[in-house]
């Protein structure tokens, strides 16, 4: 690969590298999963009993570099992504996604093992967080707050259409007290195709209608702020991120959701992620984290007492 690798290259792998993956843990643990780059078993066809291959193991030195250069505070540079898209490890894993990303269109089968093993856990399931790469990046850069209940459903490059579908199985079957639900970044990128603001605020409001149906608490995150989208240079998110917003906010009030406003904590004047707050200019690092759990936090004390 050639080392004018740009920065949005970097992210559209980055960004296809947890889409669908089913991750079963950091390898190096017990728990006996299918290791990159095994060869993939012959797809299933049809409908089937059991259509979900064996979770991956995501190997500890990819995990350590991934945290390095998205978790941790820094400026990317050249040299990171060389690091990073030469890893031969990481570039199974992006072959690997994406022969399971085209069988699994809602990530079904990312969490379905790890779905089995809450349901018979010690401690009950009491808040999951549903979301895409900036949920799921969370348990990389704190993996603490996802303890005690606390689970973790976000999947990298989700859209809302792609939430919905899932949500059944990630959420309600878990019988949680309460959801958390942050999207729509990859709905303004257009990650799934176009789409209208309405269709937004529509998978919004059938997640919020599923919860309450099932006696679960909904606590709405904003769309974090991004001045851009390295991966979507063409689309200009700070009107419709800011838009989409006020429409959370007012549709939380009105429904008796709690609402977190992300958004003010972590951007700038120009609508932009502060570039101490995230290294991508999308993806909060761990200083972000660090604002966004303070935030949440005394509206997710009451549901894992």
């Amino acid at each position: 690969m050639m080392r004018s690798l740009h920065l949005c290259t970097l992210l559209v792998v980055f960004s296809g590298l947890w889409t669908s993956m089913g991750w079963a843990q950091v390898s190096g643990g017990a728990h006996e999963s299918q290791q990159p780059g095994a060869r993939e078993a012959e797809q299933p066809v049809g409908m089937v009993s059991e259509p979900c291959p064996e979770p991956l193991v995501l190997p500890a030195g990819v995990h350590d570099l991934l945290v390095e250069l998205f978790v941790e505070p820094r400026k990317l540079t050249g040299a990171d992504l060389d690091r990073l898209t030469r890893n031969p490890q990481f570039m199974e894993l992006t072959q690997t996604n994406r022969q399971r990303g085209a069988q699994d269109w809602a990530g079904l089968c990312h969490y379905r093992a790890a779905n089995v093993s809450a349901s018979t856990a010690a401690v009950a399931p009491r808040v999951v967080f549903m979301g895409d790469s900036i949920t799921e990046n969370w348990g990389l850069a704190d993996p603490q707050l996802f303890e005690r209940g606390i689970l973790n459903r976000g999947i990298s490059g989700q859209t809302t259409p792609q939430m919905l579908v899932r949500f059944r199985e990630d959420v309600i079957a878990l019988k949680p007290r309460a959801v958390h639900i942050l999207a729509g970044t990859n709905d303004v990128a257009g990650n799934t195709g176009p789409s209208r603001p309405q269709d937004f605020k529509n998978n919004i409001m059938s997640m919020v209608e599923l919860a309450r149906a099932h006696g679960i608490h909904v606590i709405l995150g904003s769309i974090p702020p991004a001045a851009a989208f390295n991966w979507r240079p063409q689309v200009q998110p700070v009107p419709q991120i800011r838009e989409l917003n006020q429409w959370l906010r007012d549709y939380a009030a009105h429904n008796g959701c709690d609402f977190i406003d992300y958004y003010s904590a972590l951007g700038g004047a120009a609508g932009e992620l502060k570039p101490e707050l995230g290294n991508d200019g999308v993806h909060p690092n761990r200083d972000g984290y660090r604002i966004m759990r303070t935030l949440l936090e005394k509206r997710l004390a009451q549901y894992v007492r």
